[in-house]
């Protein structure tokens, strides 16, 4: 079967500090939840409880208000003890509700009643996710009925997109819950076609995921549905939307198709749409990679969002010693960790931590003039001439600007840079201050 891949540019990404795919491990309950009114794009959900006050486990706690934002739900029951804020790593400002656990749980080890969901309009499938606050996991959490409305208002004809796509191996996660949840991923999948009004789905799979790629094509759809599966390739950034995209379009060409929009979602998001409208159930947990050289027993854990990035940590063995960098997500493109009581949330698809040997010692050096920036670029920048560009004190091209902005911050220059010189963050901030 005919791979695609994005034609220039990206890299081999290997780590071998990643937890193994085989299978995830629960992690223990938190006794006590710290959850952010902030899991999402937009605006800081509303809290509609006091300190105090007892919430069952899946409550609603915090009202989403208006585009981006999300509604908040208790992912465990308790008391509300206390409300505590904190500045990010990226200079934003959250608060969040501390739940002290206590009484019964009421879906948590309890027979799940189904509800069919075949016979919702696409409109009733949008409100439930929108009530349950489903956002897009594998990203900066959009919530998914935006994206819906958003989707279902063009004319074009429209194709759902599975995206198992596993270029950087910090997606364990994502790998072990495709193995363990298929069938909701798969429904999931089938479920937002109907609420997007889609008539295509698309399961892209990277090259060497064979076996998954063969599941995917034994699936019967339900009526009005076309399905397809493209073995796409492995070099990142393959996941991203854009070379994602890109390969898709030499696909519809080649295939003689017409796709129309394509709306990409990943397995995480879809499982929990298939929760949310088949199981009347928010997000309450979520699967995440836990690792690093620092990390003594890394492995891919279930846990409950809110449950404090320390105790994560603690029951993978600890550290070997004192961590140089503790971050969320991948380490080609992390989000810093302020404080070890910070939670996971809806998007945290990976926390590690990393001795100073992984991170790299000592201070970035003058550039070199080497290429490998440019070489492996997967947009054709010249990341050399743009970091140059937007170091300098005098910005007067406005092509190099228009350049800039193509960037979409992949972290390939800066994986390969020998100076170790923070290429594309310089690049995006400069491109967007628009100096």
């Amino acid at each position: 079967m005919k791979v695609y891949a994005f034609p220039r540019g990206g890299i081999r990404y290997e780590d071998t500090t990643v937890p193994p795919r085989t299978s995830s491990v629960t992690a223990f309950l938190p006794g006590f939840s710290v959850i952010p009114l902030i899991q999402h794009t937009g605006p800081r959900a509303f809290p509609v409880v006091n300190i105090g006050d007892y919430v069952r486990e899946g409550m609603l706690i915090g009202r989403g208000q208006g585009l981006g934002s999300a509604n908040i739900h208790a992912t465990a029951p308790g008391r509300v003890v206390n409300m505590v804020s904190w500045k990010t790593a990226a200079d934003i400002n959250n608060d969040a509700l501390v739940i002290r656990l206590e009484g019964r749980f009421e879906k948590l080890g309890r027979k799940e009643d189904s509800f069919r969901w075949e016979g919702l309009s696409s409109f009733e499938i949008q409100r439930i996710i929108a009530d349950m606050g489903i956002v897009e996991m594998e990203g900066v959490g959009a919530p998914v009925s935006d994206i819906l409305s958003a989707f279902r208002s063009l004319s074009e004809p429209i194709s759902m997109v599975v995206r198992c796509i596993f270029d950087d191996p910090w997606l364990a996660a994502d790998y072990v819950l495709c193995k363990e949840r298929f069938q909701a991923v798969l429904e999931g999948a089938f479920i937002t076609a109907r609420a997007s009004r889609a008539n295509r789905v698309i399961f892209a799979v990277s090259e060497q995921e064979k076996d998954l790629a063969g599941s995917f094509r034994t699936v019967q759809p339900p009526g009005g549905i076309e399905v397809s599966t493209v073995l796409v390739g492995s070099r990142y950034p393959q996941r991203n939307r854009r070379e994602l995209e890109m390969v898709l379009r030499i696909y519809e060409k080649k295939e003689g198709l017409t796709l129309g929009a394509l709306l990409i979602l990943g397995p995480a998001t879809l499982a929990a749409i298939h929760d949310a409208v088949k199981l009347n159930k928010p997000i309450l947990d979520r699967y995440v990679s836990v690792g690093g050289s620092a990390v003594k027993n890394p492995q891919v854990m279930k846990v409950r969002i809110g449950t404090r990035i320390g105790e994560v940590f603690a029951e993978c063995g600890g550290f070997i010693d004192k961590p140089k960098r503790i971050a969320t997500g991948s380490p080609l493109l992390g989000w810093a960790v302020v404080d070890l009581d910070e939670p996971i949330i809806k998007t945290s698809f990976a926390v590690f931590a990393l001795l100073e040997k992984q991170v790299g010692g000592g201070p970035s050096r003058g550039c070199i003039s080497c290429g490998e920036c440019r070489r492996v670029c997967p947009v054709g920048l010249d990341p050399e001439e743009l970091y140059k560009w937007a170091k300098s004190s005098v910005k007067t091209s406005d092509e190099t600007q228009g350049r800039a902005v193509e960037c979409h911050g992949c972290g390939c220059c800066e994986a390969v840079c020998p100076s170790r010189l923070p290429l594309g963050k310089v690049i995006q901030d400069s491109a967007l201050r628009g100096n």
